[in-house]
């Protein structure tokens, strides 16, 4: 993997174009008027002392304009897929002791976790750059991959969703697994175009879609209220404490709930993949702050909306969200319902991929991948990360909606892309939850060094700290089991779904584990040349 004729690339001037199209900061200038080979082996030396490249590097050649407002965006575009409402509320009123359970065990301390790391280590690429300093080079790589690869599928899943608001505009729309495979490439295509313009204007449209997001939540609140004031029944019983109890009974029981309610909370650390570039240190602690907030205050409203007028079993497709507006306030408030949700998952195709492009960017710049990933446009954005990982879930999609349904003929082609895709998101998902679990383990390893930064940068009480990392700890754990029990179609058995999941998933690790011993080996030989 190790392409020294690339070191020079890494110079401002040559990143794929010249930088010179927008102002460089002084910082950034002075970085554009060194020898290259030179700022690089000078940077490999510090990461010998445990300070990474590009830590100095991405601040001086990648603008910090993000503010909070910027980051909040962002954090809803990453963990608020209000379409995980509508799985929500197969549990009728027990969706609210889920989401409340899955808040409290899980996400808010994965949020002051994050928040804790955040603030120690405000480097770019999160995860990776919070689990080298706490266990190195190896479990940084692997830690990165874990979460890297799931970021991938839901690109494909984001565009997946779109497929289903079109049908629900017009069912006889891209009926045909091939037809919707095309549809999300061609998606794929162009928000990854997207993604490579000048972050400075895309953030500006993720902003908006972002507000946009939330006039949806507003109206989703409205016509419940309007619903009830209206006259109308709850078509859920909300009366009796049974409704909002947990059930353990294996068929009719709802445990099957907190894994997946628990895990649509995951994401909490990628916003700050771009951690080199916010504006101001206190713009993590406060988005973080503010995007929790939001994101559990909207899953509670759009829960409401469609258990309060559809009720579980009619909530539970994803054009419910639309579909209850329409019921209330009329077709118009529901068109404008369906492009909001819809430009979300748009723009959240594009958010994702240049998120997790930071983290292709920061393991080239180490030398932990061939450099070419880290090479940046004209436009300062890591156009060959993301380039790479829009041809990865083209890939993927055209497996699951091209391929495996016209060959593998075991069930209809609709029916077998639907459960090739549900057990990628599935296993996936697991392996995105295995890598949340270091943002907890970074904080004991931390501890357990007594590292200075942990002690003197700590944001909450040190009795809070350590209880929200054993909580989310054993929260994470326990919804790892359930989603490894409990089948997330009824295409396939739970029994069925356990060997599935379980294979995939122990594949997806080891293929993490054998990459990431190829990374530190040639992260490690590149350091013994210097």
């Amino acid at each position: 993997m190790h392409m020294p004729q690339e070191q020079g690339r890494f110079e401002a001037g040559k990143a794929g174009g010249s930088f010179h199209s927008a102002p460089l900061s002084p910082s950034a200038h002075s970085l554009a008027t060194k020898e290259p080979a030179e700022e690089l082996e000078s940077e490999e030396r510090e990461a010998w002392k445990g300070t990474l490249p590009s830590e100095s590097y991405v601040p001086r050649v990648m603008p910090r304009l993000l503010s909070t407002g910027d980051m909040v965006a962002t954090f809803l575009m990453i963990v608020f897929f209000i379409t995980n409402a509508t799985t929500a509320v197969a549990g009728g009123a027990a969706a609210f002791t889920y989401w409340a359970i899955g808040a409290l065990a899980f996400f808010i301390p994965g949020v002051i976790a994050t928040a804790q790391l955040g603030v120690i280590f405000p480097h770019e690429g999160s995860l990776y750059n919070w689990t080298h300093k706490a266990f190195g080079g190896y479990w940084s790589f692997f830690a990165a991959f874990c979460a890297w690869f799931p970021g991938v599928l839901v690109i494909i899943s984001a565009g997946d969703v779109i497929v289903s608001y079109l049908q629900g505009l017009n069912p006889g729309w891209l009926t045909e697994p091939w037809q919707q495979g095309l549809f999300i490439i061609g998606l794929i295509a162009v928000t990854s175009a997207l993604a490579i313009q000048r972050y400075s204007a895309v953030q500006k449209l993720v902003n908006l879609v972002a507000g946009l997001t939330l006039v949806a939540v507003m109206l989703l609140g409205l016509a419940g209220l309007v619903w009830l004031l209206r006259g109308h029944p709850s078509a859920t019983s909300f009366s009796h404490l049974s409704d909002w109890s947990i059930r353990f009974d294996k068929n009719s029981g709802n445990l099957y709930l907190f894994g997946l309610i628990t895990l649509a909370y995951l994401g909490t650390e990628v916003p700050l993949n771009m951690g080199g570039e916010v504006a101001r240190l206190r713009a993590i602690t406060r988005h973080l702050f503010w995007g929790a907030l939001l994101v559990i205050v909207g899953y509670g409203i759009a829960t409401f909306a469609l258990l309060v007028i559809a009720g579980p079993q009619n909530g539970a497709a994803p054009f419910a969200l639309v579909h209850v507006v329409d019921l209330a306030l009329g077709k118009f408030m529901g068109n404008v319902v369906a492009f909001c949700l819809m430009s979300f998952f748009i723009m959240a195709m594009v958010v994702y991929n240049y998120a997790y492009a930071r983290l292709l960017m920061v393991a080239g710049i180490d030398q932990r991948l061939p450099v070419k990933v880290a090479r940046l446009n004209r436009q300062r954005v890591p156009a060959n990360a993301i380039i790479f990982q829009a041809a990865v879930a083209t890939v993927v999609t055209a497996f699951v909606f091209l391929l495996a349904p016209y060959t593998v003929q075991v069930t209809t082609p609709a029916n077998l892309s639907t459960e090739v895709y549900n057990v990628m998101l599935a296993s996936s998902t697991l392996v995105w939850a295995f890598s949340a679990g270091f943002l907890f383990f970074n904080l004991i390893r931390l501890h357990g060094m007594r590292h200075p930064l942990l002690r003197e940068r700590r944001i909450v009480p040190a009795p809070l700290l350590w209880g929200s990392v054993l909580c989310g700890s054993v929260a994470c754990f326990l919804a790892i089991i359930g989603t490894l029990f409990y089948s997330w179609t009824n295409l396939i058995s739970n029994t069925q779904w356990f060997i599935i999941i379980s294979v995939l998933t122990f594949a997806y690790l080891v293929i993490a584990a054998i990459g990431s011993m190829f990374a530190n080996s040639e992260a490690n030989w590149e350091s013994a040349r210097l």
